[in-house]
Formats: structure tokens, C-alpha cells, sequence
């Protein structure tokens, strides 16, 4: 029977918040529990994920206690300490019991609300593996989709001591998936500055507040 490319599995994809970092331009603060308008970042983008997904897990390494308050398996990095976001989506693909894991950085509160269906359209069409966000300009690889074969090279690139994210991308020649109509989605908190552009953007009209 053939699928239907509009509409995406949720029951056969696991969200993986990617929280594992050591936010060092944030002076070490966990970004993910950063507050945005009085709210923590992670608040909105679980709120956006789960219409997406039935399953949400959290990849961190630290704050364990505060991240599982939202209901959800906590996993730290099965890999080395610290290794980016390649060993969080290893660590998530290990842990689901899905097919696919979609993967999203948990400082970045304005993902779409068809994040998923829109990256597990691409991967469809082009009968690919792995699907990353495009801006047009360039690879979102942090924003990704990918079906849990990928393990093994997943972990045979750590243990090679390669941490690069878009290079491992483009080794597994990736699809594609269109973003351009949506530059907000990219928006991330890596500084103070970044929290209060998002702040702004958020109070501007047409910003989205999940």
C-alpha cells in the first residue's frame, strides 16, 4: 500500500531534544531551562512537538531531575561526555523503540508545527535514510530525521574521534527538506543576544508564542 507523503507515522517517530551541551556562551547555563517570557525554552518546543509525535524523549547530561518533571525519559550521552550532537542522536536512537527519531536542538523555541511531516516527506520522496533542514542557504543538520539503521555509523564516527555534524551528514547523502518559508525556525539561543532577539521576536506581530 502506498504511503501517504502528507501526512508522517507519529506513532513510528521519536522526538529527541537535543540538551546534552555544555553551553559555554551561555556561561555554562542549561539552555534548554533557560527562561523565554517567563517560561522555559524547552516548554515551547515540547509544546510544539507533541501534535508531531507520540513519543518525546530528552537527551541531557546534566539536570536530570529538572528535565524529567516534564514527564519524559531522560538519557545522557552513551558516548564519550560532551561530544555534541552527533552522541545525542545516537543516544536517542539507542533508546527508542521507533523506527525513526527526529532530532531538535532544545534551544531553539520556534520550530513549525509541521517539522516533522515536512522533513519525513523529503526522506520519502528521495527513498533516503537521513532527511536534514535546508534554509536555502545551507544544511540544518541539528534539525533532523533519521531512521535508526544509522546507528552503527553513528557510533563508529565518535569512536573515530569525529565530532562534525555536517560531515557525517553529507556522508550519508542526506535529502533535503525545504525550510526557506520559515527562517524562525533556525532562530537558537547560543548567547544572551539571542535570547532577547527571540524575546523580540516573539513579541513582534505574527510572532508565534507556543
Amino acid at each position: 500500500m502506498k504511503e501517504n507523503l502528507n501526512k508522517h507515522p507519529t506513532e513510528n517517530v521519536t522526538a529527541v531534544i537535543l540538551a546534552g551541551g555544555r553551553a559555554q556562551r551561555m556561561n555554562g547555563q542549561d539552555k534548554g531551562l533557560l527562561l523565554l517570557n517567563g517560561k522555559p525554552v524547552i516548554e515551547y518546543i515540547i509544546n510544539t512537538l507533541r501534535p508531531q509525535v507520540e513519543h518525546i524523549l530528552i537527551n541531557a547530561n546534566r539536570n536530570h531531575e529538572r528535565y524529567r518533571q516534564y514527564g519524559f525519559a531522560v538519557i545522557p550521552d552513551i558516548v564519550g561526555g560532551y561530544f555534541g550532537p552527533l552522541a545525542g542522536m545516537a543516544s536517542g536512537i539507542q533508546a527508542a523503540a521507533t523506527e525513526y527519531i527526529v532530532s531538535v536542538p532544545c534551544d531553539s523555541p520556534l520550530i513549525p508545527d509541521n517539522l516533522v511531516s515536512v522533513l519525513y516527506r523529503s526522506l520519502q520522496l528521495a527513498q533516503a535514510r537521513l532527511c536534514v533542514a535546508h534554509d536555502c542557504e545551507r544544511m540544518q543538520p541539528v534539525y533532523a530525521l533519521l531512521h535508526r539503521s544509522l546507528l552503527p555509523s553513528l557510533l563508529d564516527y565518535l569512536e573515530r574521534g569525529e565530532r562534525k555534524v555536517e560531515t557525517w551528514c553529507a556522508l550519508q547523502n542526506p535529502a533535503l527538506a525545504d525550510f526557506s518559508h520559515s527562517p524562525q525556525t533556525f532562530l537558537n539561543i547560543n548567547s544572551p543576544a539571542d535570547l532577547e532577539a527571540v524575546e523580540r521576536y516573539l513579541r513582534e506581530p505574527g510572532g508565534t508564542n507556543s
